[in-house]
């Protein structure tokens, strides 16, 4: 059984008459005819009653006509579907952020693609730190990373979306939140809050490096997982710590950010992808990032974080 007989069968059984059957099927009438007898043989039932003036369902006919439109529609569906994950319309993304520096960039993304493609599922994964989440892309376990620069892996490529700078965060009442701005230098003996060290963190390895170009390794006596933590410690008075200019919609009582002295040290955000993935889906949400996320004019003057040597997106 074929599906061109089903499609005939259907066309007849809806018209009732052989010749507006085959015109709406853009066909002659005796292959028509020929393709419902063969239909009948397969079944080994007769579907129409027909004469020179007449045609009719049979009972047989009529019983058969719903399951066949079903399967038609059915078979319409999964065309369209398939069609619709070829164009990136359908289908599934992993995506892997950090949290609470993803704040304002992610759901930007999220709400674009939702908007453009409703029936595109994208699958998040909270609290990947950007190195983990680069090494995530870079092995095909994410389709997409939030990440840092610089981006190293090869097969990765990547797009530059956000620019952030490193700000000391400070208890409200330590001496030095009445300054302006915080030289690094005067941090030198201040106990520090951050991140677990070799996790994956780009803000940890930010400002151990920027300690470390001013001449000192900072002393970390408390570690936390992720920055609403790391900031409410900042806040209880356990130490300062050295965060990005993206976490600071996090307002705690007894928390202040100021600016570090000198040019300012910036870090650059971008999406990250492996360049040979496949997926249409994924084409159609770098898309929609290009415009959701585009990438920001770089600013004049300032300092690269000390964690590594910044490049210009290539992708």
């Amino acid at each position: 059984m074929e599906l061109r007989h089903l499609s005939a069968f259907v066309a007849v059984a809806e018209e009732l008459h052989f010749g507006r059957a085959a015109k709406r099927l853009q066909m002659a009438q005796p292959p028509l005819s020929q393709q419902i007898r063969q239909l009948e043989k397969e079944l080994g039932v007769q579907l129409f009653e027909r004469n020179t003036r007449s045609v009719r369902l049979t009972s047989a006919g009529e019983s058969f006509l719903q399951p066949v439109r079903t399967v038609l529609d059915d078979l319409d569906t999964a065309v369209r579907a398939a069609k619709a994950a070829g164009r990136g319309e359908y289908g599934r993304v992993t995506i892997g952020f950090a949290g609470a520096s993803s704040h304002e960039t992610l759901p930007l993304l999220t709400r674009a693609v939702r908007a453009a493609h409703p029936a595109l599922e994208l699958v998040m994964r909270g609290q990947t730190y950007a190195n983990v989440a680069l090494d995530r892309v870079a092995d095909g376990s994410l389709d997409l990373g939030f990440v840092r620069l610089p981006v190293t892996q090869p097969g990765v490529a990547y797009r530059v979306i956000d620019e952030e700078e490193l700000v000391c965060a400070l208890p409200f009442e330590h001496p030095l939140a009445r300054l302006e701005s915080v030289p690094i230098g005067v941090l030198a003996e201040e106990p520090f809050v951050s991140f677990p060290a070799n996790t994956g963190s780009t803000v940890r390895d930010a400002m151990v490096g920027t300690c470390e170009a001013a001449g000192f390794n900072p002393r970390v006596v408390q570690e936390a997982p992720d920055s609403y933590t790391i900031l409410a410690l900042v806040a209880a008075g356990v130490g300062a710590t050295l965060t990005v200019t993206s976490v600071q919609h996090i307002q705690q009582n007894g928390l202040v950010y100021r600016p570090l002295a000198g040019p300012p040290i910036r870090l650059q955000a971008a999406l990250a992808w492996r360049a040979d993935n496949p997926s249409a889906a994924l084409r159609a949400v770098l898309a929609v990032a290009e415009e959701a996320l585009p990438t920001p004019p770089r600013p004049a003057g300032g300092r690269t974080s000390a964690s590594g040597e910044l490049r210009r997106a290539t992708s």
